[in-house]
Parts: structure tokens; C-alpha cells; sequence
């Protein structure tokens, strides 16, 4: 236990090309914390891959392990919630930004970062809901909230191939939504239609109309993983009263905007964050994905990788080719 292996991001003095390797590390080179874990499985994530380019919006310091996912056993704890041999998930909080994270054999946190793994979940399985699962979680969650319901109609969800819109297709249709899916890749639509959409949608049709101030009435309600002006054609696309729960950027932060939509329709915008959500809420969601909320099919979603062949699917995430979800199995080094 005083050596693992992580990836390991760093540049040369002077230059702004980041460099990705496998190296060894020493346990007792990590932070201080109250949980030692051993990391089993982990996940790549859009943050993920910027921090291994060096994006400083996400990590400041380098060298650096990222990793905002991970999940394993308890080897140490000075926190009494926790136990040698525990299951365990970390996600989100300072996890693979500025504190080493999932990509490495082991990590040391806060206990309040860390949530026992839910029977009968597994700990790959975790790692194959994530950030984006819990994060697909919490939209469909603030949907309901705004009393979304099957019999409204047909749910939008954007990026529908990515991380976060295939769980959020799988989850809605697990909860029985007719499931609009949008995606720029029409090749994987069967994909998409075996997650359970019930229709698919060429991401082109609703980029068009960024210029007209309303559309017409086509969603009971939605999801947005890309933001910019696709997002605001969303909110101008919603039926009467129905709401856009929005938690991407990869297109744009940004979008041009008027009232109207909110105003005529009475519709909603609804942020969504699950990095700094608190320990209790992440416990509860956590809890649905392991049971009423977990969709058939999450393999089909899912490609299982060695931390050798990270940078391969890192590169492949910046060139828009990434499907699904990428586990990272920390026990094939």
C-alpha cells in the first residue's frame, strides 16, 4: 500500500503543451484527509478531460491526477462513519480538480466527500452513473418537482449521447417519459432508441430558429446538456408551464435571450449543479439510481477502459467522438 499507479498530468517550464502519463506515486504523497480509499473503478467526465489539457478554470495546479468520480474501499478512516473494507463513492466537491483525484490507485478526502455505495449497486456500476448519472438524476428530479408527468407529453433531451443525456433518456424512460433524444450523431440513433427514446432528433433541427422570439409548443419539458443558443430554442419550444432542467456548456455558456417565453408560456429555467450538492442530497439520489430509478441496459451505455488507455479517450472527447459512458477499471493497471 505505499505505492500506486495514477495518471499524471504535467508540462515543461514554459511551454503550454500538457503531457499524460502512467506513473507511480506514493500513498503518503497525498493530501491530508480522513478517508483512505482504495480506488476500484472511476469515470471520465467533460471536466475530466479538460483538466488533463491543462484548462486552469478547472485545475490550477499542475502536476495532477484528475478524476471527479470514484469509487472503492476503505483502506484507512479517522472519521467513525467509515470503516476499513467499506464501500465507498466520491464525486464532485475539489475531487480531480485541485485535489488528486479518481485516476489514481488511491485517494485520501473528506469524510463528508464520501457516501457508503448503496445496495445492490456495484461499485462499477457506480462508476457508470458518476458525476453524469447523479447529475441526470437531479434533472429529471427538479422536473418532477415542477410536476412533470408521462401523460404531458414528449421530454426533450439534448447531447443525448453524451455522458449525461444517456442517462437521462434511460432514466425517463425507466420512469415511463416519451423521450425526445437530440443528438448531432443520427449514425448511433439506435443507440439511442435501445436506451429507450422514443423518438430521435437531428441536434440541426432545433440549432435553426435561434432568430424567431417563440416556436412552436412542442415539449412538455427537458433537459439541456449543451447550453448556448440550443438551450434557449429548447425554452422556446416548451408547452405551456413546462421547464428545461439545464446542466451543460459544451456548446456555448452563453445564449441570446428575451422574456417572451417566460412570460407568454410561463416556463422555467432550472439550474443544475452536483458538485457542491450536500452529502444528504447525494445520499438520497444515489438511493433512487440503486433502485426504482436505475434503468435496463446500462451496459449498453458503457465502454470499460485501463488507466493506460485514458488518453486515447480523452482526445476522443475533445473530438466529439466520445459515446456514452467510459468506466475506468483501476484493477487492470
Amino acid at each position: 500500500m505505499t505505492t500506486f499507479k495514477a495518471l499524471w498530468v504535467d508540462k515543461k517550464a514554459n511551454e503550454s503543451i500538457y503531457s499524460l502519463s502512467l506513473i507511480d506515486r506514493k500513498v503518503d504523497a497525498l493530501p491530508a484527509g480522513d478517508v483512505l480509499v482504495q480506488v476500484q473503478y472511476s469515470s471520465l467526465n467533460f471536466k475530466d478531460a479538460l483538466s488533463a489539457k491543462g484548462n486552469k478554470a478547472v485545475t490550477r495546479q499542475y502536476p495532477h491526477t484528475p478524476g471527479i468520480d470514484a469509487a472503492g474501499i476503505v483502506k484507512q478512516s479517522s472519521d467513525n462513519r467509515f470503516q476499513p473494507g467499506d464501500r465507498v463513492i466520491v464525486t464532485g466537491y475539489d475531487l480531480g480538480m485541485n485535489t488528486p483525484g479518481g485516476f489514481g490507485g488511491y485517494i485520501r478526502v473528506p469524510g463528508d466527500w464520501v457516501i457508503l455505495c448503496p445496495e445492490p449497486l456495484s461499485l462499477r456500476d457506480s462508476m457508470i452513473f458518476g458525476t453524469a448519472g447523479l447529475t441526470a438524476a437531479l434533472c429529471v428530479e427538479k422536473l418532477l418537482q415542477m410536476g412533470l408527468a408521462p401523460d404531458q407529453g414528449d421530454v426533450f433531451v439534448s447531447g443525448a449521447t453524451g455522458g449525461v443525456g444517456s442517462l437521462s433518456v434511460a432514466i425517463l424512460a425507466r420512469l415511463g417519459f416519451s423521450v425526445a433524444a437530440s443528438t448531432g450523431k443520427l449514425e448511433r440513433a439506435d443507440y439511442l432508441t435501445e436506451l429507450g427514446a422514443s423518438k430521435v432528433i437531428d441536434r440541426e433541427t432545433i440549432a435553426d430558429g435561434s432568430e424567431r422570439p417563440l416556436l412552436p409548443e412542442s415539449w412538455a419539458g427537458a433537459v439541456d446538456t449543451v447550453g448556448g443558443d440550443i438551450l434557449f430554442n429548447i425554452i422556446k419550444s416548451l408547452k405551456y408551464g413546462g421547464s428545461v432542467a439545464c446542466c451543460g456548456l459544451v456548446s456555448s455558456p452563453s445564449f441570446q435571450a428575451t422574456v417572451f417565453p417566460f412570460i407568454l408560456r410561463g416556463v422555467n429555467l432550472l439550474g443544475v449543479d452536483s458538485v457542491e450538492l450536500s452529502r444528504e442530497k447525494k445520499e438520497a439520489i444515489w438511493q433512487l439510481l440503486a433502485g426504482q430509478w436505475q434503468p435496463d441496459g446500462l451496459e449498453k451505455m458503457t465502454t470499460e477502459v485501463c488507466l493506460a488507455e485514458l488518453p486515447e479517450y480523452i482526445e476522443s472527447i475533445f473530438k466529439g467522438k466520445q459515446v456514452g459512458r467510459v468506466v475506468v477499471n483501476l484493477q487492470e493497471i
